[in-house]
């Protein structure tokens, strides 16, 4: 697998990685993108922050990047910066098929995205992500499962993916809502040849949504590496939006609530890379600073409090505006 080239890295920040989600369109769910991004949200103004995110992410060790066929020119973003730094050849490149992105490039478009997880779907998906990445990429990810996803019963589906294993790609899988847990457990069942299908599993996991945890625990125990996503849960755990008990503990360790809250993710054992959305190179900092946040027992009780129920951090999620 092409993770085995993070367990050679040496430096603290080797499991964390940086998604593009934020940067790779001009609207998104995040709060406090307005301040982040500005008014210029032009096609060469985020080619250009994503460029300059890359470069401080890989000076500081980070040696994942993470891209999707949704998120607007992300793999194009990370295709042009990988053609002007042939040099850099330890990165792990993963995408994900299963959305396309319909937002034409604005922030107020009815549907920035629609779902689908058809073979038709993948197949043009892939064609399109082998033409920007073609062998940069390492990992290609269904883009969040859910119970009911067809990808989970699709045997057709699940001979291309195998077909796309065997040529050399890591196949992995995303997920996305209250039931993320029973996907992931629907998902390690499905074989192809009697070989587990998929390697790699990306779901959210937070201080406000825990429940996919023990789930995690069970792929990681079945030699899937895990991928967590939306560990500040869309900027509701960066300040100023960060509850109180966050914000304490942040004080008390000197560092920011964004590193404190993906410090909590790092340390599950589970936990193969952890995920900055960052969209500035100061956030970016902040947040590889969760690699050297050490919490004790009394301070994990607290964070351990914020977790919320599930169906209610999804809903309010499914209510966060496109901006």
């Amino acid at each position: 697998m092409p993770f085995a080239r993070l367990a050679t890295a040496t430096t603290p920040t080797c499991h964390l990685g940086l998604g593009l989600a934020a940067v790779g369109r001009p609207g998104y769910i995040n709060l406090g993108r307005d301040e982040d991004l500005g008014e210029d949200r032009s096609v060469e103004t985020l080619r250009t922050r994503t460029h300059e995110l890359l470069d401080a992410a890989y000076v500081q060790g980070v040696r994942y990047f993470d891209v999707a066929r949704s998120y607007g020119r992300s793999e194009e973003f990370l295709a042009d910066w990988l053609t002007q730094n042939p040099h850099i050849d330890d990165v792990v490149v993963g995408s994900k098929w299963g959305y396309t992105y319909t937002a034409d490039w604005t922030t107020d478009a009815e549907k920035h995205e629609i779902k689908d997880h058809s073979v038709r779907t993948y197949d043009r998906q892939r064609a399109e992500t082998a033409e920007l990445l073609g062998e940069r990429l390492d990992l290609y990810q269904i883009h969040s499962v859910t119970p009911d996803s067809p990808a989970l019963t699709d045997k057709d589906l699940h001979a291309r993916l195998a077909e796309a294993a065997a040529q050399g790609a890591t196949i992995g899988f995303s997920t996305s809502g209250p039931a993320q847990a029973e996907a992931i457990r629907a998902a390690l069942e499905v074989t192809v040849g009697g070989e587990r299908l998929f390697r790699t599993v990306q779901s959210t996991y937070n201080a406000l949504e825990t429940s996919a945890g023990t789930a995690l625990a069970e792929a990681h125990d079945a030699g899937l590496t895990v991928i967590v996503k939306e560990g500040m849960a869309n900027g509701r755990l960066a300040e100023p939006h960060a509850p109180d008990a966050l914000k304490a503990v942040a004080a008390e360790t000197s560092l920011g609530c964004d590193a404190v809250a993906l410090a909590l993710v790092l340390r599950r054992p589970w936990a193969g890379v952890v995920l900055s959305g960052a969209a500035t190179t100061s956030q970016l900092a902040s947040n590889l600073h969760a690699a050297v946040v050490d919490l004790d027992d009394e301070q994990l009780s607290r964070l351990a409090a914020l977790a919320e129920e599930p169906g209610a951090y999804w809903e309010r999620r499914a209510r966060l505006p496109w901006h």
